[in-house]
């Protein structure tokens, strides 16, 4: 790729080998996603090589031949169960084996053997491959996950693997499974493993191991070269790396562990990455070619580790990196060196992306490649910083490359803070350096400052208002309304706008990205007047002077827009799918009418050109529509994603587009120049070099960013296939069509294999491919979603296919979808059927026999030969002498003759069916031969055991027919047909086996059947499976199912628990009943009540009741929902609401006795239809319910719920008004009516006192018993909540009309929300000594002076009724006397004073601790003390509300001290002491609040009665909220 500079894609991560150099220090590779990417490191920098195409998988390993004059081999193994073997220096393959049928995970070429390749899959297989020979044998030294495997660079047959589960294994490719060693010391994955070097295990004296004797006749070999024989006796080191932490050092020739190294806790330095993050362990080890005592390794957090085996002590490691910011800053996976020159240089890849060359022998880094871990959205060069290229990338990072570095060509930083989501979009501020801003596939926006000195670790600016789908572009333009308002300075020059998916433009402020951002679309629905509904936004593209808005929109229009008001000017009817791209001309050229050009691309392949010259001089009022184009530039096959104008031409454009190529357009002339073909994937973007004229920078899906030069590309236009623009267009309208005839382009271009190679088409596996490097990354994510939202850069892969005239077979279906589609087994059978028998009877089976059978149709000749060679060697036979070897070269001949002949007959034709792949055909010639023993032996071995084969080794014996069925069971599961694997067990007789295989692989169904069915009913077995397979269920929420398997264990209380988990109505119900069947009442009952509340909260009382009768146990809470329907019922007769509720309530059909009392018609139905016939049952129920106890109400509560506990406390009342205990009754209607004072509602309050106490609380006093003190407090406190609510209600709605009193008030919604804020702050000051009265009751009581005058006002205007109405106020306001209690408004006046000390203390310790934590975060000391200052004053300001306002100089208060605030509160709470008991019990409502309501009434409060509520306020009143709302009272 001449002059082309890449960024490639990220290495792979979590592999032990995918990563190698060259042996002649010229490439290095890497595995990235599916295909391995070769950098030149011949040279002092890297260089872009190429790239191996051809896995349709993600890569997990790859090597280079280490044999001489074969240095550019290498191999590679993928996850579609391939090994490709290629010519790097070509860039070709070379050959390709598919032995595995699982997962390879580990790969390695034998530095000894030159054509030896050794790998091992996820089950444990390893294979050994000689591509020259095309032989392969296959090994299975052990039932484990293989992480890693390496040849031994001494011997050729020994092969180290490392397993999962910290097992290492040495076995000998030589001999048939042969393990030689089994090295046990790891207790976690191994990662690497290395061999020494140098053979020969020479003792190092730093090497105190548990070894005791060493070999005496070890010595050192002049030149370290050995023989085989003597390498294999003198032994070699093996070194492993553990996820344990450790590596260690292992003896060969003993088979020990001789030296352990525990990993230190290195310091990260210069790491760009999260700390919060917890990253895995990745210890890989490298034993440097020719240093037998030096090893190098991983560490913790990305430094790497040069360990010194001869140095005593514990430290014997030296770190590489002297410099910060050297090493990596993540997790290092694979290590590899190479001699080049007269330099050691070893390469490492990391979980940071960054590939880095080290120098061994200094220890320092010598260059750093960094890398892409996603697609590639977006690409932008800065204004002002020339040549500093942006990328936003779908790792969720964004790189800035410096692209004119001299020293670095790869100078890139990575910005990543605050960023959850890939980086869909980015512009530069066109005129303050540094300042980029970002998108997200969140719909996130923000800002980033990447050139301050604190910027590598800053986080953005993060705009506040989110868009709710991917941000699809960004552009910095002049400020729109309302940002507009404000007077110069006042505003930023430029604003960012952002659009999204959800078609979408938002205005952000860059100064206050904190505050809300603008929709734009309503300045353009207010300039224009448009009523309708505008169309739904893709793109936005601002003239570069700031005067034009363009507006890309979904249904293919484009809008033009003049600033600042957003004037519609004009119309582009031109595209008819979403547009994806638009660009204005730049200005700054010769033909200043150039600067009108406007190039736009969409969903079509096709590119216009607009001039907006005339338009924008056009003095029509009312917006143009433009149908025509000024320029048309066809000739891409798919749907464009990008556009750029060169900054140094007039009229050049080039364009991205999902066909895989970049196009470079010469605009006047419609013509095409130049076309880029070297990307892998579909582009999605695309700069023109704002440096360089015969440079552009493109991105695509294939993780890469090219920088390429125009005069170096032999294509001049993008590919044509057959497919033409109109085809695509009618394609893409008809997506299911199109789909089926994907199978056409597969093979129809092979002069483009290199394009189609590189893609592979294989969007069958994106989702595998773009799980890249362990991130779940899902680039794919966003083809899903294109059929819910118009996504401009990735469309549905079988979309962008179809819709494009492109011909490549990389741009096809996925192949497995291919396969299918190409051979519907639907569309196939009627073809076959006319001719199924004809063909069966012309087709002849396969000769078992066919060599001979072959001889035998030879010349008549040579038959005649045969014949004469056959009767000589009869008439040898005769004679007593063998006859074999006169056939050696006929041996067809042995059918005729004897058994040993026969045999070699059979021999030879099985020989020749195994070659030709009929390993079926050989086994039936062996059955034959009476050989089954050795066919079944071999065929477990390879793992190629049939049916058939089972089926007939029974005749072998029983012994080989049972491990025949062990053997067959064991290949099943390696299948994964697991369910006849446990048949064939069952077979031989091993149910428990059967079971547990089936168990394990979670076929519980199948298991259970077969132990029911085989095992004995008792057997513990059993009930593990219903157990554990219960325990699966519950998890994955199928609870029924998982009930039933309770139920089978015989675990019915669990069978309940897990029916009640969804915690619905029906799953409730059948809990309670099936709790009732196993006999748990008391469970059954609280099931049963949860199910009623469930049905109370959807108003359905009757069902409620059917669920709580089954239950004796819980008829009081019959009594309670009974009444409850009742009241809900009686308060919606009141308060008829307007709003018909979606769920209509379901009451019972009860007759109710409307002429009394709420109580008596309450019994009355509890007596007719529940059955409480006795005073017994209602004392039991009594004692029932008393023992319930609820928690206190909140504002925060359910008004439901409220209403409920409400309802319990009115029942307890019924029951005892029913038995004549009044005292107890006045107490629980007593805790009713606070309970809905404390929830704050008002009106509800009210409306519980008219109910039950219509006449008030005269009758109800006189029932009690006047000894009683408490009853009596708690009358008197029932009485004051009365009278609180009768004198709001006079103050709200004074009596002007008995039918309508309501109407003088202004607005008589908002009362109860003025009622409740009041009872809010009563509640804070009355109950909650912790929180003082807040500024909300004093405005409250302003609101209410206002209101009041307005209604006195209109009261006093009504001269004709007002004495009546006088009279009666007067009369009902006497009743409020109890309201002015003196006692009680001194206890609430020393509560308030306590609650206010509490609350500056409290405040007092929170400003401490915030100046505390201040101070020790902070990097900056003053700015803090100002904060603190700041936030001190502010403290100071809530405490003393309104002090400027105030005469009284008391309210200006200086800083008051600890001690005197805790004297203070001493002295408050002896006060309070000193006050008697029973005014504490009960709640009362707040005495100067009343007083102040009753001022407010005016006239139309009795004389005596004001000058009551004036003296209490001036006595009590000193707080500053009451003091402020009766200033006006006491003052005149």
């Amino acid at each position: 790729m001449a002059g082309v500079r890449v960024l490639p894609a990220s290495p792979n991560w979590y592999s032990s080998r995918c990563s190698d150099a060259s042996s002649d220090g010229r490439l290095f590779g890497f595995a990235a996603r599916h295909r391995v990417c070769l950098l030149d490191v011949s040279a002092a920098a890297p260089t872009f090589y190429g790239e191996l195409i051809g896995h349709t998988e993600r890569i997990s390993g790859f090597a280079f031949c280490r044999c001489p004059g074969q240095s550019s081999l290498c191999a590679s193994s993928s996850d579609d169960g391939s090994v490709r073997i290629w010519d790097a220096e070509a860039l070709a393959p070379v050959a390709e084996y598919v032995l595995h049928q699982n997962a390879i995970s580990a790969l390695h070429w034998s530095p000894l053997v030159k054509d030896l390749i050794v790998s091992g899959d996820e089950k444990g297989v390893v294979v050994c491959y000689w591509h020259n020979r095309s032989d392969s044998q296959q090994f299975f030294p052990e039932p484990r996950t293989i992480f890693c495997l390496t040849c031994s660079p001494h011997h050729e047959n020994l092969v180290a693997i490392g397993y999962k589960d910290g097992m290492v294994v040495i076995i000998d490719i030589s001999r048939k499974r042969e393990v030689l060693h089994r090295l046990r010391g790891h207790d976690d994955e191994i990662h690497c493993l290395a061999w020494c070097p140098v053979p020969g295990e020479e003792r190092l004296c730093a090497w105190h191991d548990e070894l005791q004797v060493v070999p005496s006749e070890e010595g050192k070999v002049s030149n370290g070269e050995l023989t085989q024989d003597t390498a294999m006796k003198k032994g070699c080191y093996l070194a492993s790396g553990s996820k344990d932490q450790t590596i260690r050092i292992w003896s060969c020739t003993r088979g020990r562990s001789v030296m352990t190294l525990k990993l230190p806790p290195t310091k990260r330095r210069g790491g760009a990455i999260d700390p919060a993050v917890k990253e895995r362990i990745w210890l890989t080890v490298h034993w440097p070619p020719g240093r037998s005592t030096e090893i190098v390794s991983s560490s913790f957090g990305g430094e790497l580790l040069l360990w010194d085996l001869t140095q005593p002590g514990k430290r014997k490691w030296t770190l590489l990196g002297s410099s910060e910011g050297q090493n990596h800053s993540r997790i290092v996976f694979n290590l590899s060196s190479v001699k080049c020159q007269d330099k050691e240089l070893l390469f490492s890849i990391s979980m940071d992306r960054d590939v880095k060359c080290w120098d061994l022998s200094a220890l320092d880094c010598s260059w750093t490649m960094p890398s892409l871990g996603g697609f590639v959205y977006s690409l932008a060069f800065s204004p002002v910083d020339t040549g500093c290229l942006a990328i936003g990338v779908g790792d969720s990072m964004i790189r800035v490359w410096n692209t004119l570095s001299v020293n670095n060509i790869y100078d890139v930083k990575t910005f990543w803070q605050s960023i959850k989501s890939k980086v869909t979009a980015l512009s530069w501020h066109p005129t303050k350096e540094g300042c980029l801003a970002f998108g997200t596939d969140d719909g996130k926006v923000g800002i980033f400052d990447t050139i301050s000195s604190s910027a590598k670790n800053k986080p953005p600016q993060i705009s506040s208002t989110y868009h709710k789908k991917t941000v699809y572009t960004l552009a910095w333009g002049p400020p729109t309304p309302p940002l507009t308002s404000g007077g110069e300075g006042e505003q930023p020059s430029v604003t960012l706008y952002s659009c999204a998916g959800e078609g979408i433009v938002f205005q952000h402020n860059p100064w206050k990205l904190n505050g809300e951002a603008n929709d734009i679309n309503k300045v353009i629905q207010d300039t224009n007047s448009i009523k309708h509904k505008l169309p739904a936004r893709t793109e936005i593209s601002w003239k570069p002077d700031g005067k034009l808005l363009a507006l890309g929109n979904e249904d293919g229009s484009i809008e033009i827009f003049q600033a600042p008001n957003l004037k519609l000017l004009c119309t582009i009817q031109q595209h008819h799918k979403l547009i994806n791209a638009i660009r204005w001309h730049h200005e700054h050229g010769s033909q200043p009418e150039l600067g009108y050009l406007i190039a736009s691309g969409s969903i079509n392949a096709t590119i216009y050109v607009h001039n907006l010259k005339s338009v924008v001089e056009s003095t029509s009022e009312s917006p143009l529509t433009i149908t025509e184009p000024f320029r048309t530039l066809a000739g891409h096959t798919a749907k464009i994603t990008s556009l750029s104008w060169s900054p140094h031409h007039e009229g050049r454009l080039v364009s991205a587009c999902y066909d895989g190529t970049a196009q470079v357009w010469d605009v006047m002339k419609e013509e095409p120049l130049c076309n880029y073909r070297g990307h892998q994937g579909r582009l999605l973007s695309v700069q023109w070099s704002p440096v360089d004229p015969d440079s552009v920078y493109t991105g695509a899906d294939d993780f890469s960013v090219h920088k390429w030069c125009i005069s170096k590309q032999e294509h001049t236009r993008p590919p044509q296939g057959k497919k033409s623009i109109e085809l695509e267009k009618k394609r893409s309208m008809q997506p299911k069509v199109k789909t089926k005839k994907k199978k056409k382009p597969i093979g129809k271009s092979p002069a483009k294999q290199d394009l189609s190679d590189a893609t592979n088409g294989d969007e069958s596996v994106k989702e595998m491919l773009l799980e890249e490097n362990g991130l779940s990354d899902h680039e794919g994510e966003k083809e899903a979603q294109e059929a819910e939202m118009p996504d401009k850069v990735s469309t549905t892969v079988s979309k962008d296919t179809s819709s494009s005239a492109y011909d490549h077979p990389s741009f096809s279906l996925p192949k497995p979808f291919v396969t299918q589609k190409a051979t519907p087994v639907k569309k196939d059978l009627p073809k076959e059927k006319p001719t199924s028998y004809a063909t069966l009877k012309k087709r002849k089976p396969r000769s078992i026999l066919p060599f001979s059978t072959f001889m035998d149709h030879r010349s008549k000749d040579e038959l005649h030969e045969d014949c004469l060679r056959l009767a000589a060697c009869l008439k040898t036979k005769d004679n007593n002498e063998d006859v074999s070897p006169d056939l050696e070269d006929h041996i067809h001949l042995g059918l005729f003759t004897d058994r040993a002949s026969l045999h070699k007959m059979i021999d030879v034709e099985g020989k020749h069916h195994l070659e030709n792949g009929h390993p079926e055909l050989f086994q039936q010639l062996m059955l034959w031969k009476g050989d089954m023993k050795g066919v079944l032996q071999a065929a477990a071995e390879r793992g190629e055991l049939t049916d058939q084969l089972v089926a007939i080794s029974p005749m072998v014996g029983y012994q080989a027919w049972v491990l025949t069925v062990e053997a067959f069971a064991k290949q099943l599961c390696f299948q994964e047909q697991y369910v006849k694997a446990a048949t064939h067990l069952l077979s031989i007789h091993k149910v428990y086996e059967a079971v547990e295989l089936l168990k394990v692989n979670n076929f519980y169904r199948e298991a259970i059947v077969i132990a029911k069915a085989r095992l004995r009913p008792e057997d513990p077995i059993l009930k593990d499976l219903y157990t554990t397979w219960a325990a699966l269920l519950e998890k994955d929420g199928h609870y029924s199912m998982a009930a039933k398997c309770y139920l089978g264990a015989s675990s019915p209380y669990d069978a309940v628990k897990v029916l009640a988990k969804k915690g619905d109505v029906t799953s409730l119900r059948t809990a309670a009943e099936l709790a009732l069947i196993s006999g748990e009442e008391e469970l059954s009952a609280n099931l049963s009540f949860r199910c009623a509340q469930n049905l109370l909260l959807s108003r359905n009382w009757v069902g409620a009741q059917e669920v709580l009768q089954q239950h004796k146990t819980l008829f009081g809470q019959r009594l309670v929902f009974c009444l409850n329907e009742l009241l809900c019922k009686r308060l919606s007769e009141r308060n008829p609401c307007d709003q018909k509720s979606p769920v209509p309530p379901c009451y019972h059909s009860w007759e109710l006795n409307r002429d009394v009392s709420f109580f008596d018609m309450v019994i009355e139905v509890w007596q007719n239809a529940l059955g409480m016939d006795t005073t017994q049952q209602a004392t039991g129920a009594w004692e029932q319910l008393r023992s319930i106890e609820h928690p206190p109400s909140t504002s925060n509560a359910h008004p439901k719920q409220v209403l409920f506990h409400i309802s319990h406390d009115l029942t307890l009342a019924a029951l005892s008004s029913h038995t004549a205990t009044w005292d107890e009754a006045v107490k629980s209607i007593l805790g009713a009516v606070t309970r809905s004072y404390d929830a704050g509602n008002f009106t509800l309050m009210q409306e519980i006192c008219s109910i039950i106490l219509p006449e008030g609380c005269d009758n109800l006093r006189h029932k009690l018993d006047s000894t009683n003190s408490q009853s009596m407090d708690a009358c008197r406190s029932l009485e004051g909540f009365v009278a609180y609510g009768l004198l709001y209600d006079l103050w709200w709605n004074p009596p002007k009309d008995s039918s309508v009193l309501q109407k003088p008030v202004l607005d008589p919604v908002p009362c109860p929300s003025e009622q409740t804020a009041l009872e809010k702050s009563y509640v804070s000051s009355h109950c909650s000594p912790e929180e003082t009265p807040d500024q909300t009751a004093a405005e409250m009581d302003e609101n209410r002076c206002a209101t009041s005058e307005i209604c006195r006002c209109e009261t006093e205007s009504d001269s004709t009724t007002s004495s009546l109405y006088l009279e009666d106020s007067q009369s009902k306001l006497n009743g409020c006397k109890v309201l002015l209690s003196e006692e009680i408004a001194a206890l609430q006046n020393t509560q308030r004073d306590i609650a206010e000390v509490q609350q500056i203390l409290a405040d007092m310790i929170h400003q401490h601790q915030q100046q505390r934590n201040n101070l020790q975060e902070s990097t900056n000391g003053s700015t803090q003390e100002s904060n603190i200052q700041r936030s001190s004053e502010i403290e100071s300001d809530k405490l003393c509300p309104d002090s400027s306002q105030l005469t009284c100089k008391d309210e200006v208060k200086e800083p008051v001290t600890l001690p005197e605030l805790t004297k203070q509160l001493l002295q408050a709470k002896q006060k309070l002491a000193e006050f008697p008991d029973n005014l504490k019990v009960f709640p009362f409502p707040d005495v100067l609040e009343c007083c102040l309501v009753l001022l407010h009434t005016g006239s139309h409060c009795p004389r005596q009665l004001r000058q009551q509520a004036s003296d209490l306020l001036r006595k009590h009143g000193n707080a500053g909220i009451y003091e402020k709302a009766g200033r006006r009272f006491l003052t005149s």
